[in-house]
């Protein structure tokens, strides 16, 4: 089956889970794509079928995607250029315009300088990110703990409750 890994086909063909969709993007003023190219990779090979945006992506279009992939369980955006905040702006009025809440992942260099500090990690959350990760690697176990937390009374949601505070 082309586009889907070997995993998303046993899972599939052996119906122990159903492929997992993931939207993933570059934000709108960074233009860095391997990393992207890299967790696309990563995530396809753990089968799931990932809806990759590409670099230069804003809130928008991120939205956008997820309306036409409502099974979506997360929003995961990268940043390598430092400007996560300033490219998030519209999280917040996106998320209250569409009524959406699904989980926003967000992981790379969030920060322009070598010093980082809390408060840049605190402005991310305000704006409305639920998640963020130091390594990509860090990805799927997040999903999973997603998924487990969905599914632990037996009743699985594609649109996620407000309010939920998934800060660490």
């Amino acid at each position: 089956m082309a586009g889907v890994s070997k995993n998303a086909e046993r899972s599939r063909a052996g119906n122990s889970r159903e492929v997992r969709t993931v939207i993933l993007g570059v934000t709108a003023s960074d233009a860095h794509a391997v990393a992207n190219h890299l967790i696309a990779h990563s995530l396809r090979d753990e089968g799931f079928h990932v809806v990759n945006l590409g670099v230069n992506t804003s809130v928008e279009e991120f939205f956008a995607a997820l309306r036409e992939n409502p099974d979506a369980e997360a929003i995961v955006i990268g940043s390598i250029n430092g400007h996560a905040y300033e490219d998030l702006l519209d999280l917040p009025e996106e998320r209250a315009q569409t009524g959406i809440d699904c989980p926003v992942v967000l992981g790379g260099n969030l920060s322009v300088g070598s010093h980082k500090t809390d408060d840049h990690l605190q402005r991310l959350y305000d704006l409305g990110v639920d998640h963020i990760l130091q390594d990509a690697d860090e990805i799927v176990a997040l999903l999973d703990k997603l998924l487990a937390a969905r599914t632990a009374d037996g009743v699985e949601t594609t649109v996620h409750a407000a309010g939920e505070d998934a800060r660490p």
